[in-house]
């Protein structure tokens, strides 16, 4: 098996749930929203955030900017409130310089996801990206794992680890496309009806040790869990 990591980026790499937290407090004030509206926006991005989303926010809260300027602030903001731990950007450091060859598999649009790995200095620390717009497709879709490889100047049928919090797009579609796993849950229970993840930690700095700390060629191919 060759060294090759795929991470999600949301909620694995990034806290996304913290900086669209305080985008929602952020926008709803400087649109001078009901003290409500926050929540409510929250509701509208969290799940997937396009720029279709703000056509909807504009109609809704009868704002004047454009839903193209809407979207873009929203791509700006929240770049600027995510961060990437120290810890986490040492340990990508760590696995490129021991020979694993590093990537990063993540829905949503192209824009965005781009602006966020810049603004936390991931781009500089991995080998290759696949933001799902880019390839039509969204995980659990091989194609998303597939092109994220490549990215790497590697071939996913030459197996590899994906770590993310998302039991179905990332744990269940890494096994799927061929990947062993590593799952965070971000405290969420395992679905029964999924097979279960290789392993189970609490981070993506913990993943990466669990990584560093083993000789994953040598290992036999059976699920294990940590």
């Amino acid at each position: 098996m060759q060294r090759l990591v795929l991470f999600d980026l949301d909620n694995t790499l990034i806290d996304r749930n913290g900086a669209i937290q305080d985008w929602a407090v952020q926008f709803a004030a400087r649109h001078s929203l009901a003290d409500h509206a926050a929540t409510q926006l929250v509701e509208l991005v969290q799940e997937r955030a396009f720029p279709v989303t703000f056509e909807t926010i504009r109609a809704q809260y009868r704002l004047q900017p454009s839903p193209k300027t809407l979207w873009r602030q929203y791509c700006s903001d929240i770049a600027a409130a995510v961060r990437c731990p120290e810890r986490i950007l040492a340990g990508l450091d760590a696995l490129r310089a021991t020979g694993w060859r590093v990537g990063v598999a993540t829905n949503g649009a192209t824009d965005i996801q781009n602006a966020k790995l810049q603004a936390t200095g991931l781009i500089d620390r991995i080998d290759g990206v696949c933001v799902s717009e880019s390839v039509g497709a969204r995980k659990p879709a091989p194609a998303v794992f597939e092109a994220a490889a490549v990215a790497c100047g590697s071939l996913i049928s030459q197996g590899g680890w994906m770590v993310g919090d998302n039991p179905e797009t990332d744990i269940d579609g890494g096994r799927r496309a061929g990947l062993r796993t590593i799952w965070i849950p971000n405290g969420r229970a395992w679905p029964n009806r999924l097979a279960a993840p290789d392993h189970c930690v609490p981070d993506a700095g913990t993943a990466i040790a669990l990584l560093l700390a083993s000789d994953w060629e040598a290992r036999p191919t059976a699920s294990r869990r940590s």
